[in-house]
């Protein structure tokens, strides 16, 4: 695991080190095989390994030449042994950044901006301070974490207070305003240089959601509801603004909101003000609305095609566990099976979110986990392979 991805997995990641402890009790019968899972069966045992493996529950959806497959694994509400649904909708975290990087290159085919435009340009005096200067950071950079912004969500007062223990259950429906939150990251110096490298930054994102409010005189939320949700038909694909509830249907998010490995204290996080994550990781959606979005992106349907070879233009991530090859919102895949997938993961508090696809959009995946853990069907989906080391991994916080 390198640097930058424990950084980006955060307490996520060390909650995720306690699942083997904080086991769910969960009745055999609670896996649902569904109809017509001819070509997924691997996928299916793949998520319900996940269960057998401590977890709540996971609902899958496919779709590819035969059409379109759905299935789940476990519990969606422990307290009541309610199964998952296939239908569920959930909080997917940092998929979120792809809808937020789509609305940017919009707006650049539009002619509204230009991807080497300064933060500055477009929000003057914003970011300076402690060696930040927005003056040298471009849109590009914030949309492929190569910015050099710290990390907000890594601020230890504001994981304490926010996003483990006593501090979320305390301030879980507090609403947090997105400058606050690039105050947040500015109050620590730049991890280095504009365009040195790359490292996960949600703060990067929280920016581009006030540049397209800048650009647009609307908020983030409707410029990604008029550009992308209704254009597709996305019905079940939300932004909740500060809105702490799930609309259904919806299962239970669980987290141990522990830093401590071997936490055993299962917490219901559901109800949660997603303010904290706003542009960088605040949407809800369905495994079927997903995978529209992600078909419908690779197929061109989203923005022109200099716009999406932008996207998929990717900075090298050498070792990194999650991907080859960072885009614009987007990134590559490593697969044993030498395919070339495009996706984004997302995790919040209680969830896990993984969208997968093909190259051409002809073969999506999606996978959510009501716990910090991703959803690690991608293997099994794509390659037919149900390698151990795929079927859990930690969910990145946003």
């Amino acid at each position: 695991m390198t640097t930058s991805r424990i950084t980006r997995t955060g307490i996520a990641g060390l909650v995720a080190a306690a699942v083997a402890a904080a086991a769910f009790t969960v009745p055999a019968q609670a896996a649902d095989t569904p109809n017509g899972s001819k070509g997924h069966e691997a996928t299916q045992k793949a998520i319900e390994a996940l269960v057998k493996d401590g977890l709540p529950g996971v609902t899958a959806g496919a779709v590819d030449r035969n059409g379109v497959w759905q299935g789940t694994a476990g519990l969606g509400d422990v307290r009541k042994g309610k199964a998952r649904g296939k239908d569920d909708r959930f909080r997917i975290g940092s998929v979120t950044k792809t809808f937020v990087s789509t609305v940017l290159l919009q707006m650049e085919a539009e002619g509204r901006l230009d991807l080497d435009d300064s933060v500055h340009q477009h929000l003057p005096g914003l970011v300076r301070g402690n060696g930040n200067d927005g003056r040298k950071i471009t849109v590009r950079q914030l949309l492929n974490h190569t910015s050099g912004l710290f990390n907000y969500t890594s601020d230890p007062a504001f994981q304490q207070r926010n996003l483990t223990g006593p501090g979320f259950l305390k301030h879980r429906y507090d609403t947090h305003a997105p400058r606050d939150l690039v105050r947040v990251a500015l109050a620590h110096k730049p991890d280095f240089a504009p365009g040195e490298r790359h490292a996960y930054s949600n703060t990067g994102y929280i920016l581009a959601g006030l540049i397209i409010e800048k650009i647009s005189g609307d908020s983030y939320e409707d410029q990604v509801r008029q550009r992308i949700i209704k254009p597709l038909g996305l019905r079940a694909t939300t932004l909740p603004g500060n809105n702490p509830h799930m609309p259904g249907p919806s299962s239970r998010d669980y987290s141990t909101l522990s830093r401590d490995p071997a936490a055993t204290t299962i917490h219901d996080v559901t109800a949660n003000n997603m303010s904290w994550g706003w542009a960088a990781g605040d949407m809800i959606s369905t495994t079927g609305d997903l995978n529209r979005f992600f078909s419908s992106l690779m197929r061109g349907k989203l923005m022109p095609e200099k716009q999406l070879k932008a996207m998929k233009t990717t900075i090298p991530v050498p070792g990194d566990d999650f991907y080859a090859g960072y885009g614009l919102g987007i990134y590559t895949v490593p697969n044993s099976c030498g395919k070339e997938l495009w996706s984004h993961s997302g995790g919040t508090i209680g969830s896990g979110t993984e969208a997968v696809t093909t190259a051409d959009g002809r073969h999506t995946l999606t996978t959510n986990v009501n716990f910090p853990v991703m959803g690690g069907a991608v293997e099994a989906e794509f390659c037919g392979n149900t390698a151990s080391k795929d079927l859990k991994r930690p969910a990145p916080l946003l």
